[in-house]
């Protein structure tokens, strides 16, 4: 990687497709975003109940409705207007609460001074919204539109985690319901009595659906740990036969029925909302569920490209879901009444010998299906984590290539926990389905609330013009199948708004317990005056050592650090404050990786750090940082001598060290001793990142040995850092305990309190390094807010 390239020039080189990579990446979106539209069929008409259906005019009527939702929502408005706003590769709901908290100023978590500034001052990227539009300033006028703004945010991302929960349930139920009655056709075929008949198919009822779905379900959530690309390969082949094959035997039934394409007209719908009545509105919460799977397109967008996404549903998905939905709805007018399962696609399949193709295909299309919602839970849990919206919990990068793919251990366990407890708990694939559908319209619904925000926001002279007729075209569509799906409220769809209720307190607990955090971190900081000037009233002491800060904050000393000053009077010779950013890029250049200051005059030794990294770098290596850090420090102080005006900088301002200096003016690293092989990089396991080598490099430094070109008061300040290292290291953390004000409402005690139970038992630690017990000191300090 050249060294010259900043994080964004990395990041956008990264991305740059070539049409060879658009086709590996459609190739791995059938497999991966694509595998939940691509099976819906199996349940769209399958959840209706044949005695619902007055006429197979009706059934022209909900065709209808399949064809134009299909054209209206998952091509117009996702493939061609949502995906074009991205938050830097990254899609779904939370990326675009994440652009209005930029570029609208609507973000609820207090700005740190100079944080926005410190981490992309080098990039120059001009913002692309309108600054002072009137769209902009009449949001950010009012606070209570930025507290609406979350809400729809979290909505949005809970109904996005509830589908990923009931899909899989959904889609398995349905290829073993298909299942069940291939074999008891089969039964049917070598038994005479009616009654063994009968015996038979009651068994396979009891036996075969939901235990066989819970062993399916089982083995898809352990497929997980193997990442996107590896899943998003193996499944890709089974899409597109199956694909091949839903589709080839649409066009069969159109053929012998071809009057079902007179329903393409817009004027069937119109006929059935003309006679509408309770029962037959009932029946677009199923036909809804054709569109289950098109919010992976915008979700899962970091996981692929736009090109890739465009191309393989206008071209492949979308073609061949209209022939199936078709031919499924010819099939269905036409042998109306016959049995009670004639609504499955199954059922569609005529020949006997391919009806068990299909069985066994639709079993593994049924996992593909289930995965797309996974892999989408996966990103907006990690969308939601990055924006301080849900507790902190391990999240697996799996792709150095593509941007955002990543598995979430913890959530995978506890969706396959959920997603299990739904499947044994209703074994009725209506029920199942009428939950699904308001969490795929919910989600849609808030999509399309917060895009119409940005349209507002982004175009100028048209602007609100353009926001309106968005909001109005698929808002109002969306609203007519949301009103659909709470008519079946008591049938199924009561889980959705019990689930989602847990999780919108998980998330808001969170949110505001950091807001409140940061809040105390901003108001309580000291600075440096406090620590070099007033200290010395308390007899505070200065120690041999180096002490190391990790800090949330870029500017001032912490609360936590001065309220251990208060107790404690004493603080090393060289002092460090560490703060880590993450940045939008796959990696960081290490020559580009810190961000060093000085904090206070020269005769304090007080520096300050920030550690930038992207998403796919590995901080967790506690002596390589150690040793960065040191070094980085000995760089910035031979450069402030030979840049004067690095000596007026103010606080909060650092500089972004480039190439190293090769005058012989900087430190110089000597490993000794208890070398580890390779390059000497502890690099974690994929799957237990607390892992390491045992064996350990030890890094001292020396000053170089009589270079003409130091000068003394630099060498001097250098081989105290030196001094320092060699005395020792120690590591401050803050360990906040939240306590309500008396006198706090309920709300506020409650949230408090939620917060308080999440921050203690996450999984993941505040910062992710390998520090020895030994040399970590964590101070307990109380918040009382």
């Amino acid at each position: 990687m050249d060294p010259s390239l900043s994080p964004t020039s990395i990041y956008y080189a990264i991305k740059k497709e070539t049409w060879r990579r658009t086709v590996v990446l459609s190739f791995q979106t059938l497999g991966i975003l694509y595998g939940r539209l691509s099976t819906a069929p199996l349940y769209v008409f399958g959840s209706i109940n044949p005695s619902d259906i007055k006429s197979g005019q009706q059934i022209y009527e909900l065709f209808s409705f399949v064809f134009w939702t299909l054209t209206f929502i998952p091509l117009l408005k996702y493939a061609f207007i949502i995906l074009k706003a991205d938050d830097n590769g990254e899609g779904g709901t939370f990326a675009l609460y994440s652009l209005l908290c930029r570029h609208a100023n609507v973000g609820l978590l207090p700005s740190d001074i100079s944080t926005t500034e410190l981490m992309h001052q080098e990039e120059g990227t001009p913002s692309k919204m309108k600054v002072e539009s009137r769209a902009r300033r009449a949001i950010g006028r009012y606070k209570s539109s930025h507290y609406l703004i979350l809400f729809l945010a979290l909505l949005g991302s809970c109904m996005i985690i509830c589908d990923g929960i009931f899909t899989p349930a959904l889609s398995v139920l349905s290829a073993t319901s298909d299942l069940r009655r291939s074999l008891s056709k089969l039964a049917a075929r070598f038994t005479s009595s009616e009654k063994a008949r009968h015996s038979i198919d009651k068994y396979l009822k009891r036996y075969i659906p939901v235990p066989a779905a819970c062993a399916i379900l089982v083995c898809l959530f352990m497929l997980q740990r193997y990442g996107t690309n590896r899943v998003g390969v193996i499944f890709a082949p089974i899409v597109i036969i199956w694909l091949m094959f839903i589709s080839g035997f649409g066009i069969y039934n159109i053929i012998h029925h071809p009057q079902i394409l007179w329903a393409i007209s817009p004027a069937y719908m119109f006929r059935f909302i003309k006679k509408i009545d309770i029962s037959s509105w009932k029946l677009l919460s199923s036909i809804v569920l054709c569109i289950a799977g098109s919010e992976a397109m915008f979700a899962d967008l970091g996981h692929f490209s736009k090109r890739s996404i465009k191309v393989t549903f206008v071209f492949l998905v979308y073609p061949a879901l209209v022939l199936c939905y078709a031919g499924q709805a010819a099939f269905f007018s036409k042998h109306l009444g016959t049995s009670d399962d004639v609504a499955h696609l199954s059922e569609s399949i005529t020949h006997r010998h391919l009806q068990r193709i299909f069985t066994i295909l639709s079993l593994f299309a049924s996992l593909v299906g289930s995965q797309a919602t996974i892999t989408a839970t996966f990103s907006i849990i990690n969308q939601c984590q990055a924006l301080a919206c849900f507790p902190r919990v391990n999240v697996i990068h799996t792709s150095e290539k593509v941007h955002g793919q990543v598995y979430v251990p913890d959530a995978n366990w506890l969706i396959m926990v959920l997603s299990l407890t739904i499947l044994i708990g209703f074994r009725d694939i209506s029920a199942i389905a009428n939950a699904t559908g308001l969490a795929v319209i919910y989600g849609m619904l808030v999509t399309t609330c917060l895009m119409s925000l940005i349209i507002a926001l982004q175009w100028e002279k048209t602007a609100v013009f353009l926001s309106v007729s968005f909001l109005l075209l698929f808002g109002s569509i969306e609203a007519i199948y949301l009103s659909s799906c709470f008519l079946n409220f008591s049938k199924g769809a009561w889980c959705i708004v019990a689930l989602s209720l847990i999780f919108m307190t998980v998330m808001v607990s969170w949110h505001y317990g950091t807001i409140k955090k940061h809040e105390f971190d901003i108001e309580n900081k000291v600075t440096v005056d406090w620590l070099t000037e007033l200290s010395p009233g308390l007899g505070v002491s200065r120690v041999a050592g180096i002490g190391f800060v990790h800090s949330n904050i870029v500017t001032g000393i912490p609360a936590f650090f001065s309220h251990f000053i208060t107790n404690i009077p004493a603080f090393h010779q060289v002092l460090i404050l560490v703060s880590f950013k993450s940045l939008h890029v796959p990696f960081v250049p290490k020559n580009e990786r810190y961000l060093i200051g000085r904090i206070g005059h020269k005769e304090y030794k007080i520096y300050r750090c920030i550690v930038r990294y992207g998403y796919r770098d590995h901080v967790r290596n506690i002596n390589d940082f150690e040793d960065q850090i040191i070094s980085s420090i000995g760089e910035f102080i031979a450069r402030e001598e030979q840049h004067h005006e690095l000596l007026f900088l103010e606080e909060g301002r650092m500089i972004i060290l480039g190439s190293r200096m090769t005058d012989g003016n900087v430190l110089v690293p000597v490993v000794v001793g208890g070398e580890q092989s390779g390059s000497g990089q502890h690099v974690a396991d994929i799957e237990n990142p607390t892992t390491t080598t045992t064996k350990r490099k030890k890094v001292r430094f020396m000053l170089p040995a009589n270079s003409p070109k130091m000068n003394p008061s630099v060498r001097k300040e250098l081989q105290q850092l030196v001094d320092a290292r060699e005395s020792g290291t120690a590591y401050f953390m803050g360990h906040s305990h939240l306590k309500v004000r008396k006198g706090s409402n309920f709300v506020k005690q409650f949230l408090v309190k939620v917060y308080a139970f999440l921050d203690k038992n996450c999984r993941e630690p505040p910062v992710a390094l390998d520090i020895p017990h030994a040399a970590l000191l964590e101070v307990g300090m109380v918040y009382t807010i």
